[in-house]
């Protein structure tokens, strides 16, 4: 019997990379703007310096384990009680105005004061632009009047209650929210999941874990002997991990609940 529902947030809940995507948009557009630059080549470079720079720093073998991304550093404080997280909170405002600086120069503009401009900018162009997918909403309500719900997200604490902050109608429909840089160790280490349960007092199989991404939650919810659901909206090409089933929309949830169900 299916008691629970983990879910991971970025691009399963919310719709992260729509709003990354928007904020580039509109940060790069200052720099057609100002130098006529064209806005997707200079994204393109601004997102390849960002990861450049972001696996060169100390933190990095950290970022990697608790899952944050070289985008989420170009817009996060971190202001979190970590030691590790007190080192990003000192290297990012450097990290943003470089990656932007950066990629000014590959197009032969020399404008640090402007690259600040622009990493100032990003910031508050991603707070501006909180996607949810079209279903999300719809699909908690239902489901939460049968199931306990569980947000199992990678990430900066700070960083991932800003997000719930600029959408603020998806907290309350769980009962835990787990994030990663919290708990210490992150997706797809089974014992975030294993800590998860135990916030539940449930078993592994009275819980089913969806989420977008096969390398985090899929085989995480795998290596935890977790059912697997893997919402692949985008027609994502499959790896090695192979999840226990795979859905396109949130609302297929409905019918393999009574699937599952029939199989007890």
């Amino acid at each position: 019997m299916i008691k629970a529902i983990f879910f991971d947030l970025d691009d399963t809940l919310l719709w992260d990379q729509k709003s990354v995507k928007e904020a580039f948009v509109a940060t790069c557009k200052l720099a057609e703007e100002r130098y006529g630059l064209d806005p997707y080549q200079f994204e393109e470079a601004v997102r390849e310096e960002a990861r450049n720079l972001y696996s060169s720093y100390e933190t990095y073998p950290f970022t990697q384990m608790i899952g944050i991304n070289p985008f989420e550093g170009l817009w996060g404080n971190f202001l979190d009680d970590h030691d590790e997280f007190r080192i990003m909170k000192e290297i990012v405002p450097n990290y943003r105005r470089e990656a932007w600086t950066l990629a000014l120069k590959k197009f032969g503009v020399d404008d640090p004061d402007f690259g600040h401009e622009l990493a100032e900018r990003f910031p508050q162009e991603r707070r501006n632009t909180p996607f949810v997918y079209e279903e999300t909403f719809h699909v908690l309500d239902t489901l939460k009047d049968n199931h306990k719900l569980l947000l199992l997200t990678n990430g900066s604490p700070d960083l991932q209650h800003t997000k719930l902050t600029i959408t603020p109608e998806i907290a309350p429909y769980f009962d835990h929210i787990v994030i990663s840089g919290d708990f210490g160790r992150g997706k797809p280490d089974p014992s975030i999941f294993e800590h998860a349960l135990s916030l539940m007092s449930l078993k592994k199989e009275e819980v089913i874990m969806v989420g977008d991404n096969l390398m985090t939650d899929i085989l995480g919810a795998n290596r935890a002997g977790i059912i697997s659901v893997w919402i692949n909206r985008h027609n994502k090409e499959k790896s090695e991990v192979i999840p226990s089933y795979e859905i396109k929309h949130l609302e297929e949830l409905y019918p393999l609940l009574e699937e599952l169900k029939r199989m007890v």
